[in-house]
């Protein structure tokens, strides 16, 4: 019934302070009250419905886009929101679209790459949005092999520009968000060709569509690359392509920070170290573990919820039936995706932390945690990624008949989500870049070089190669030092054994392939240990020991989602599932009218036995 809480009972049974939990989740009091303000405010706002996504065909759905981001823009000038403010806006409107792309990975690319002089120019137009901008570097026939992409950009010592071109099919530029409808302006990724040398990938600012009429310009093919998977989901993103035919840009609009080209075409590189580029990588990988958390905890709290309000068997004498929640087997799938949403978080803020150590590193020329940092934001974003995609799917079969449903909220959040698997690295290619930074850091052990960081437990080789776990009960493992050097244990001797087989092999290369099974597993139980002990710190700083199941529904709450942001009746705060389930059935263009379109054409002929003389 309205106004009636389904799940207070639930949440009676609470053995700490939801409030107080909230703030930890989301990581100091600020940030809290920021989100929850933010949060808030779209939720009251019409114009970022989005119940009816599914019902959109895919205009009406990137029309719908549109105009929520102009309206984004323009609140966050009325209310003068802060950088901070505007990006939790953003987050909550819950819609991709193509400003993800201008603030996630356009603005950081010039901030990263431009020189001071290039920063003031493009800056300016873009904090205003007086231009829009994408990232476009994959293409149809590259995206993991960056240092494979074809697209050339070829200096003219003549006119003083750059010729950028596509040389063949697969160079066309393929899958940048906010590039098939939308974006003025593109960094271009290309290779750099002067006085007929190659000098690899460099990125170029390149113009795309008037500032006018919003045509494309001269020699450029510009489109979308069509549907993607799901109802609504990332259909309200224009992924593009991108072709050129010898479009010619000024010389100055190649990001010169890291390298230049002189006015005579001499490729120069600064002085500036080419380690900063990773800067910007280390910072868009931690958004991505952040970003897991989020969904994770999304399709979670719809699937505790819900556990809590279904009941099913169990009845006795016309008693009332078992929650679902309360089977062993609910739980024993459910329970460790809210511990993983909670493991997650507390890792992205770790990465976070990390990103800002390595900037100030950057900043002195300190490179010594680089390759650390790269290893642990490439493995993390590989298995956190990959966690919740396939968590989202779990939730989803959780929730039983229903979870299939689109308003329950789980097929709309897989379908959004799992491109993550994918986008800024291959998750496979990704656990082999960590793999290669581990047999490095086995090869040193015996040369006095003291592991540090995520890798120090190799440090004590010789007692985790030999140590068992001791474990003489089931109450052993809620020990955090016994769980944590199990799992230390458990990636050392996979990475030492990796290393062992690879050492059998004459050519390196030859062994790193024939092992690439091996070597992804030892890379992942490496990330794991990683998470493990983040998530076992934070626990014992700031939650300590509770049973599970009668904090469950608490444990999602401490999320803080409005309703309107879960966009999910199986997982509404009330918990008042069945009458919204009605209600959104009802909302369907099929119940507009008793008898369907088309009974009388083709429905009609076959229950009357009329086919033969029926127009069909």
């Amino acid at each position: 019934m309205e106004g009636i809480d389904h799940l207070a009972d639930e949440r009676n049974k609470a053995e700490f302070d939801v409030e107080d939990m909230k703030i930890v989740w989301a990581g100091s009091r600020h940030a809290f009250e920021v989100s929850d303000r933010i949060a808030r405010l779209v939720a009251s706002d019409p114009v970022f419905e989005k119940s009816n996504r599914a019902r959109l065909n895919r205009k009406e759905l990137f029309k719908s886009t549109l105009r929520k981001c102009a309206h984004a823009f323009k609140r966050i000038i009325e209310l003068r929101l802060n950088e901070e403010e505007a990006g939790r806006l953003r987050h909550f409107i819950d819609q991709p679209a193509y400003v993800d792309l201008h603030w996630g990975m356009f603005v950081p690319a010039i901030k990263g790459q431009g020189t001071e002089e290039q920063q003031k120019k493009w800056l300016s137009l873009a904090n205003k949005m007086q231009i829009i901008g994408c990232y476009a570097q994959t293409e149809l026939g590259h995206g993991s092999n960056v240092q494979g992409l074809e697209t050339t950009a070829t200096f003219d010592p003549k006119t003083d520009e750059f010729v950028i071109h596509t040389p063949t099919q697969t160079a066309s530029k393929w899958w940048p968000g906010g590039l098939g409808k939308v974006s003025t302006h593109a960094v271009v990724y290309a290779r750099l060709i002067t006085n007929g040398k190659d000098y690899g990938i460099h990125g170029f600012i390149v113009q795309l569509r008037s500032l006018e009429d919003h045509s494309p310009l001269p020699n450029i093919t510009v489109g979308d690359i069509g549907t993607k998977m799901g109802n609504g989901a990332y259909n309200s993103m224009d992924n593009g392509f991108l072709m050129f035919d010898h479009v010619r840009i000024p010389r100055d609009q190649m990001l010169m920070r890291l390298s230049k080209v002189t006015r005579e075409g001499k490729y120069v590189p600064s002085d500036v170290p080419k380690q900063l580029v990773y800067g910007t990588m280390v910072y868009v990988r931690q958004a991505i573990v952040a970003d897991a958390s989020i969904a994770l905890s999304r399709a979670v709290c719809i699937a505790t919820r819900y556990s809590a309000v279904r009941r099913q068997f169990g009845a006795h004498n016309g008693g009332i039936e078992t929650q679902v929640i309360d089977y062993k087997t609910q739980q024993n799938r459910l329970f460790p995706l809210l511990a993983s949403a909670y493991a997650f978080q507390f890792v992205g803020e770790w990465l976070k932390w990390l990103y800002t150590d390595v900037t100030e590193r950057l900043a002195a020329s300190d490179f010594a945690t680089l390759p650390e940092a790269h290893a642990c934001t490439a493995g993390l974003k590989s298995l956190t990624t990959t966690a919740t995609a396939d968590a989202i799917e779990e939730c989803r079969k959780l929730c039983g008949g229903h979870g299939y449903l689109w308003c329950s909220g789980l097929p709309e959040l897989f379908a959004v989500y799992v491109p993550a698997c994918t986008y800024e690295g291959d998750n496979v290619v990704l656990q082999l870049q960590v793999a290669r930074f581990l047999m490095k850091t086995v090869a040193q052990l015996g040369s006095g070089k003291v592991p540090v960081g995520t890798t120090a437990y190799m440090g004590r080789a010789a007692h985790l190669l030999q140590c068992r776990s001791g474990v003489q009960k089931a109450e052993d493992w809620l020990n955090p030092d016994v769980v944590l050097e199990a799992f230390e244990a458990r990636a050392l001797r996979m990475a030492v054994t990796c290393a062992k087989n690879l050492s059998k092999f004459e050519n390196q290369e030859q062994g790193f392939q024939e092992l690439l099974a091996d070597l992804v597993e030892a890379a992942i139980a490496h990330c794991q240990l990683i998470v493990v002990s983040k998530f076992i710190a934070k626990l014992e700083q700031d939650i300590g020991g509770k049973g599970v199941r009668p904090n469950a529904v608490a444990l999602v709450d401490a999320f803080n989602y409005t309703d309107h942001y879960l966009n999910s009746v199986l997982g509404r705060y009330d918990g008042n599932v069945y009458p919204k389930l009605f209600e959104e059935a009802l909302k369907d263009p099929l119940n507009d009218s008793v008898v369907p379109d088309g009974y009388q054409e083709y429905l009609r002929p076959v229950l009357k036995q009329q086919l033969r003389t029926a127009r069909l």
